[in-house]
């Protein structure tokens, strides 16, 4: 199967950075898109950034200019570069993955990390 490992979330105060990581691991044979999705308290989950296998980037309105979202295909691993938090940022981040396990595109396995908090308060 395959996993996806995240890190990075914690305790920022206003205006502070944090960056998460997430890595896949398991039986891969390529990883599509790769994105970032939150959930605050009460709400729904929401995208906040997606990235394509080659580059290509989308980022919710309410992220846009400051979140940086990158991959390194070779580790196959997503990163979410946050600056500039504000409290509404607060919520629990999901790394993606669209998942080839095979050259079969059937293979393909849309995988959801465990979720990292990040928490923005003063």
């Amino acid at each position: 199967q395959v996993q996806l490992v995240e890190s990075g979330g914690g305790l920022v105060q206003p205006g502070g950075s944090l960056r998460l990581s997430c890595a896949a691991s398991g039986t891969i044979f390529t990883i599509g898109v790769m994105g970032w999705y939150r959930q605050a308290p009460g709400k729904q989950r929401e995208l906040a950034a997606t990235i394509s296998r080659r580059g290509g980037l989308n980022y919710a309105d309410s992220v846009k200019g400051r979140f940086t979202i990158s991959r390194d295909n070779a580790k196959n691993t997503v990163y979410l570069q946050m600056n500039s938090l504000k409290p509404e940022d607060t919520a629990v981040y999901y790394c993606n993955a669209a998942v080839y396990t095979s050259t079969w595109s059937s293979s393909l396995l849309d995988a959801w990390g465990q979720g990292t908090l990040v928490t923005v308060s003063s």
